[in-house]
């Protein structure tokens, strides 16, 4: 859809924002208008603006739906357990989605097509359905038993009898809900506004109300998406820009600045691996001790990232969170919400807290790197905790190492988002050994499930030939890097 946008003369904000709409058909485990995200924009002269539209807790959110219990919950950042992991599923783990306010504002700031022209697509897509391939169904089968604890979900996803075949492709289903086709004409329609306090808005209410959610009229009212100024970093000679506050932007850079003092360029492939795993381990352990909305405002997911003709760059990450989010969808309107609430720290007293009213921390890091005042690169990643050690070695692949961005993506990686390192067995024996004598390590490879490393996608403008190029995760079945015909 992007590149259809960019085809039609539209810019790289016009195609990153079609795109998001098309995932949120196509692929609904990973991201959706009822979830939320950050975006990074600059233009051709260099200029940065980044865009938070992140999910906020409800105002009314009460802690006796949050009680601990023995355990930890096992979900992306194994936070103690809560009763009922209402913090993880249902209705007590909805956010406000941030995304369709994000969108609009970003549309409307640096697009250059109407919100109608941008949506069309995606209304077409709907039309036709989902396509459910092999990779959607083991998406919808690992998540199986929290769909089917939603009426609506379940009917959607686990009923086999509104799968249809088409000609066009025999191995595959097409799952088309209607409502969510009149959900996006009407969204067309009406603008962004109706999702926050239109009809749409009441339908959304409605259904939430009757499934024990806190989120209200005000909640979704009052929501807005915030424009800031972007955190940056001289890199190696870029100047290398991420989000600010509750985001992986801070934890980002504050591992690329450990790097950058050390000369990657001449070091052997264990040395290299080791500075990686030094400096996210230590970045990492600073912000889970530090960050989060009562620290200060300054202290499953997709990614788009797209270049135009001109040389604009977007970043974009949207999430739901978990793989189809609270696993929640409104009936009148067949779109899934987010679970926000499993980004909070269940604990009291925490930087983190759940708390009335507030955004968790997350853990988006979309970048952008810009090279003499030109936009070099725009990379992000989606996988949780997983994201930041994947944004900050693939950027030192292609800064450092002067990898291509097929060589960057390809590199192996190591993941430093839990307290046992994980590390690709591509690597060499020798970078193997040396790691684990510094850190406790486990040997795992890149594979679709269990997810050991984050799928990142990248576009860079005007690498050696002068050519625009894209490149995405190869292990990763649906990720693509596509050029305007």
């Amino acid at each position: 859809m992007g590149c259809e946008i960019l085809a039609r003369g539209g810019n790289a904000m016009d195609a990153a924002i079609a795109a998001a709409f098309a995932l949120s058909v196509v692929e609904p485990w990973l991201s959706g208008l009822g979830g939320g995200g950050f975006l990074l924009f600059a233009n051709s002269d260099g200029e940065v603006a980044t865009l938070d539209f992140g999910v906020r807790a409800a105002a009314g959110i009460q802690s006796c739906d949050y009680i601990l219990v023995e355990g930890n919950d096992g979900d992306w950042f194994n936070w103690p357990r809560v009763k009922n992991n209402n913090n993880l599923i249902g209705p007590k783990s909805i956010c406000v989605p941030g995304t369709v306010h994000g969108l609009s504002a970003a549309l409307q700031r640096y697009g250059s097509l109407r919100w109608d022209e941008v949506i069309a697509p995606t209304i077409e897509l709907a039309a036709r359905g989902m396509r459910i391939d092999w990779f959607a169904e083991l998406a919808i089968a690992n998540d199986r038993d929290g769909l089917s604890k939603n009426a609506e979900a379940a009917s959607a996803f686990l009923n086999q009898s509104r799968r249809k075949t088409s000609p066009e492709f025999p191995n595959s289903y097409f799952l088309r809900l209607p409502q969510n086709v009149t959900f996006l004409e009407r969204l067309a329609k009406e603008g962004a506004d109706d999702f926050y306090e239109g009809e749409i808005a009441h339908k959304m209410l409605k259904s939430l109300c009757q499934y024990g959610s806190r989120l209200t009229k005000n909640d979704l009212r009052n929501y807005q998406s915030e424009w800031r100024a972007p955190l940056s970093l001289q890199y190696k000679g870029r100047e290398v820009y991420a989000m600010s506050q509750l985001s992986g932007g801070p934890t980002l850079l504050a591992a690329l600045a450990s790097l950058g003092r050390v000369d990657l360029s001449a070091a052997s492939e264990p040395e290299i691996t080791l500075a990686y795993a030094n400096a996210l381990m230590a970045a990492d352990r600073l912000r889970l001790e530090t960050m989060g909305h009562a620290a200060g405002k300054d202290s499953c997911t997709s990614h788009v990232s797209v270049v135009d003709r001109k040389g604009n760059m977007v970043a974009l990450t949207n999430t739901l969170l978990s793989r189809f989010g609270s696993k929640v969808m409104v009936p009148d309107l067949e779109i899934l919400l987010n679970n926000g609430m499993m980004w909070f720290d269940p604990r009291r007293d925490r930087p983190n807290s759940i708390a009335p009213g507030e955004k968790p921390l997350a853990n988006m890091s979309p970048v952008i790197a810009v090279r003499g005042k030109k936009p070099e690169i725009a990379l992000g990643a989606a996988g949780g905790r997983k994201i930041v050690p994947a944004v900050a070695q693939i950027l030192s692949y292609l800064v450092d190492l002067n990898y291509s961005p097929e060589e960057a993506m390809h590199a192996p990686r190591i993941d430093t988002s839990s307290d046992t390192l994980l590390i690709n067995r591509a690597f060499s024996a020798e970078t193997l050994q040396s790691v684990a004598q510094h850190h406790k390590t486990r040997i795992v490879e890149d594979t679709l499930l269990p997810v050991n490393f984050a799928v990142p996608s990248l576009v860079t403008s005007g690498c050696g030939n002068g050519k625009n190029i894209g490149a995405a995760h190869p292990n990763s079945p649906w990720a693509a890097a596509i050029a305007e015909s």
